[in-house]
């Protein structure tokens, strides 16, 4: 048999059905090559090796008696740390953090046990995840995949160093202000926050509606299966839409001739864009147009998200700090630190004015999408920086949000966002390109994802050389 590391989560199934390979074999073959990569990448809090291996034990029963509980039994899952998982803490990469397990599964990480995946552990973030990269005093540094000395990007960059070398099918995330697409990109994996609400969250988080949670995988196709999971309802979260989740996987090859496609080489920004992750993203706009969609350029004229972001996530730090004790606060990120210093000085006015001023963002973007289906970006301005900076050295930048000014205005309008691999650097660095689409649109978003997938199949680490 191939590799079933290199499978896909329906190949993979399709072998349990036959008993041509089980989910305890799976398993071991994920286990493995985790204790082989662990040490160099550092992606993992906590790996539940002995509770994984009855989780799939009792799979691969199921499948035996061909009872599986969904199309996802058996696959490997991991869960970022800042999401509850009964039995383990929720770090959230802070020394200040309580060790003490949680009492009960959040809502996705309840769908995905009730699913039948094999639960093998918890990712890294950076502490509290302040930050578009994945370091933090708890943990330390998680590497990139494809260059030890780079950073996977962040906040749930241990999610995507998993998925980039196949430790797992289906990694969970979060997003509120990039964090499953940033590392994404700088990752070459596929991740997509979907639309605010769609996926259930409990507790919530600190970050409020800027705040998504999502699916991260190496192929659309599977990302579209975990997002037909863990959309479900939960009555605990009371913004969710809570209504039946449609399973996106159907109608996922209908393509996106027709479609009319806006492309935004810098989303109307006076910002420096790579010159090869440019002409990487123009390529991949033209990919689209041979597909039959039609592509123009074009910038949607929005507000200024830069001081809405600054105002509402640096105040954000301020509370999240306020709740340590004083006498801990030493042990913090000073990174998180500054941020919280500066969010403790805006006026409850002004926070109250920058959340107002969301909805000015997402009218201009509504009006935008009534003359286009869908809109492409790079996903970043940069490859991946290297490890242990905030900012690239040399840059002139001070905060990560600098470098990454494509992401979080969709956390503004909380519309669907998906980062997408699109090509390399000539120094071996993958590079995304991002898919936006209209609020609820998330299944059009995923469609588009993987017309493009199938015109230019995602690249993968060679792991047998890694």
């Amino acid at each position: 048999m191939n590799d079933p590391l290199a499978l896909s989560a329906r190949q993979l199934t399709a072998l349990f059905a036959k008993c041509k390979l089980s989910p305890v074999e799976l398993f071991d073959a994920v286990l493995a090559r985790v204790e082989r990569e662990e040490p160099k990448i550092n992606a993992f809090l906590v790996l539940d090796r002995d509770g994984a291996r009855r989780q799939a034990k009792a799979s691969e029963e199921r499948w035996r008696k061909s009872a599986p509980l969904s199309a996802a039994d058996g696959l490997v899952t991991t869960i970022k740390d800042n999401i509850l998982l009964a039995g383990f803490p929720a770090r959230r990469g802070s020394k200040t953090s309580s060790d003490a397990p949680a009492t009960e599964d959040a809502p996705a990480a309840a769908r995905l046990r009730e699913a039948g995946c094999i639960i093998i552990g918890k990712t890294t973030l950076p502490e509290f995840g302040w930050k578009g990269l994945c370091d933090s005093p708890l943990t330390g540094i998680t590497r990139n995949p494809w260059k030890l000395d780079r950073s996977t990007g962040g906040s749930s960059g241990g999610a995507v160093a998993a998925a980039a070398l196949g430790l797992g099918q289906l990694h969970l995330g979060t997003d509120a202000a990039g964090s499953i697409r940033i590392p994404s990109a700088f990752c070459g994996v596929f991740g997509i926050k979907p639309s605010f609400g769609r996926v259930p969250a409990y507790p919530a988080s600190p970050f409020s509606a800027l705040a998504h949670i999502g699916p991260i995988a190496r192929s659309v196709e599977d990302a579209a299966l975990m997002l037909s999971i863990i959309g479900r309802p939960d009555r605990r979260d009371f913004l969710a839409w809570n209504t039946p989740c449609p399973d996106y996987t159907i109608g996922l090859d209908r393509g996106v001739a027709g479609l009319r496609i806006a492309y935004s080489p810098k989303l109307g920004l006076e910002m420096n864009v790579d010159p090869e992750i440019a002409t990487a993203c123009e390529k991949a706009a033209q990919t689209f147009l041979e597909l039959g969609a039609s592509v123009e350029v074009a910038d949607p004229k929005l507000p200024d998200c830069r001081a809405i972001i600054d105002t509402l996530w640096k105040a954000v730090a301020a509370f999240i700090r306020d709740g340590i004790p004083a006498d801990e606060r030493t042990q913090c990120d000073p990174g998180f630190l500054r941020d919280a210093d500066t969010g403790a000085k805006v006026a409850t006015g002004d926070y109250i004015a920058a959340s107002a001023e969301r909805a000015n963002v997402a009218l201009a973007m509504a009006g935008f999408h009534e003359h286009y289906d869908l809109l492409l970006t790079p996903q970043m301005p940069l490859p991946a920086i290297l490890v242990g900076h905030d900012v690239p050295p040399g840059s002139g930048m001070t905060h990560w949000i600098d470098w990454s000014p494509f992401t979080y205005p969709f956390n503004i309008t909380q519309q669907p966002a998906a980062s997408v691999p699109c090509g390399f650097t000539r120094g071996g660095l993958p590079l995304g390109l991002q898919i936006v689409g209209p609020s609820h649109e998330d299944g059009r978003v995923l469609a588009a994802a993987r017309a493009f997938e199938n015109a230019r199949p995602f690249a993968r680490i060679d792991t047998a050389r890694v």
